[in-house]
């Protein structure tokens, strides 16, 4: 009885022993810790009021419990959700990334047009960038090397138009080999999937189209379509030109993801919609995203204004909007801005087919946002995101707010993540993932970016964090800080 009781009391002052020594521990310090916001996470569902710690650029913790930090942000009466991730972004440069790191963007990737030259793509952007970055190897920059031997750019009408003559021609069959050889390399080298504008390249075959969706379904890798075609006129319809990947996606079981589909069915965008849910249905890995606007936009001299475009897409001259100067256009300016290039903003798409797109939970948001080349571009690469949450799901109710936050990140996020799981950890809130976080009003969040005064900044996203690291402080940028990180495929050889 004694012995029991003298173990009794050892186990006692042992317990007493480990406790006292468990409080004279510090407290856990977080890099920042998120205090009192609404936690969003659109993978577990999870929404309500939680702190979140944040530690070596990872979410370390997410609770009710007490929580300090070098850095404190107090979120209260704020939404804490997943950075949102852009999978259609053309102006990767340091200008853009302020404005989209203002919009709540903090994974910009560049899936459509992409790049001929991967690994120096990704090198010229390492230790440069505020938000993360991505790129696909790209069909329209590979074929423009292999057919007209120019380094592709989309924002310089030279090399534009030096590239046109070989769009509109078919390849040979060594041609066509050696574009293999390009995508394939492009894969080895990391590409987050294939891009491919096939209305930027009306002479590329049916079978060159096969061959290139081949290249991308040996890597398990998306393609990423500009459809052939746009609008209702058939042959030549959105309906037809999605016929068409969709076959080549069956075909070679390559993932397929349509880009913009509202600004290439127009009027008929939701039979497109409707024409991906009866992929999926039968087993087939299809996608589609689109931007929230009521007008494209894209370089003049660029084959989308061959000869009867404005039947095509049911439009004329004054429906164009010249990028650098805001003029609409005529029969003579149009013939004079083509010969010079240049980006115009093309007033097309209903707004049916935009609310259709942005209802939708099949459809994801991405911004196509262009290179800023004048002062009157589109504005949806500095708008898209808080444009969704702003006006269609506070003003409009056109989906809830948790459907919008799947849209923006979890739905790109797991678009990838099988060929790059670094997306794995991008697109949710939870410990573990990237601390790629955006905190924003949503009773106040809006677009302020216009096709009357594009260049403005969102409002309403109050901080932004990019792997930890503040980038977007109390609705301010933060000068100084580059901590966006490449978003890549793993290296193979």
């Amino acid at each position: 009885m004694k012995k029991g009781f003298a173990l009794l009391g050892f186990a006692i002052a042992l317990l007493i022993s480990v406790a006292a020594l468990l409080a004279a521990q510090p407290p856990v310090q977080y890099d920042v810790v998120i205090l009192h916001g609404r936690v969003m996470d659109p993978e577990t569902g999870l929404d309500g009021v939680r702190n979140v710690g944040v530690c070596a650029g990872k979410i370390c913790a997410i609770g009710a419990q007490a929580m300090s930090g070098k850095k404190t942000i107090d979120a209260k009466g704020l939404v804490v959700a997943p950075g949102f991730i852009d999978p259609h972004e053309h102006g990767q440069k340091d200008e853009n990334y302020r404005y989209q790191a203002r919009d709540g963007v903090t994974t910009s990737l560049e899936l459509e047009a992409g790049t001929d030259d991967v690994a120096t793509w990704y090198a010229e952007r390492s230790g440069k960038a505020l938000i993360n970055y991505g790129v696909s190897v790209g069909h329209i920059p590979v074929r423009a090397r292999v057919m007209a031997k120019v380094k592709l750019d989309i924002s310089d009408p030279v090399t534009m138009k030096e590239s046109a003559a070989a769009a509109h021609r078919i390849a040979t069959p060594e041609e066509v080999a050696e574009m293999e050889k390009m995508i394939d390399l492009g894969m080895q080298q990391g590409a987050l999937a294939e891009g491919m504008g096939i209305n930027y390249t009306p002479g590329a075959s049916r079978q060159e189209i096969v061959a290139m969706f081949r290249e991308a379904a040996k890597y398990g890798a998306s393609v990423h379509v500009h459809l052939r075609y746009a609008g209702v006129q058939e042959p030549e319809s959105g309906i037809s030109a999605l016929e068409e990947v969709i076959a080549a996606a069956a075909v070679t079981g390559a993932p397929l993801h349509v880009v913009h589909i509202s600004s290439m069915g127009l009027a008929s965008t939701p039979d497109l919609i409707a024409m991906v849910a009866e992929a999926r249905r039968h087993g087939m890995d299809v996608t589609a995203e689109a931007y929230p606007y009521t007008a494209a936009s894209t370089a003049l001299e660029s084959a989308v204004f061959d000869p009867g475009w404005q039947q095509k897409m049911a439009i004329d001259y004054h429906d164009l909007q010249w990028a650098a100067t805001g003029e609409r256009l005529t029969a003579e300016t149009f013939e004079r801005y083509r010969k010079q290039g240049g980006i115009v903003v093309i007033y097309a798409i209903p707004e049916s087919a935009a609310r259709a797109a942005m209802a939708s939970p099949l459809v994801m948001i991405g911004s196509d946002g262009m290179p800023i080349t004048g002062a009157k571009v589109h504005p949806r690469g500095q708008g898209s995101f808080s444009r969704v949450l702003g006006h269609y799901v506070r003003e409009e109710h056109a989906l809830s707010l948790m459907e919008a936050l799947r849209k923006m990140t979890l739905m790109p996020a797991q678009r990838l993540e099988r060929r790059a799981p670094v997306f794995a950890n991008k697109g949710r809130i939870r410990v573990g993932a990237d601390a790629d976080i955006t905190i924003f009003d949503a009773d106040h969040i809006i677009d302020k970016a216009s096709f009357e005064s594009p260049l403005q900044y969102s409002e309403g996203v109050e901080f932004v964090l990019v792997n930890g690291v503040p980038v977007v402080d109390q609705g301010k940028l933060v000068e100084g800080v580059f901590p966006g990180q490449a978003a890549r495929a793993p290296l193979s050889h």
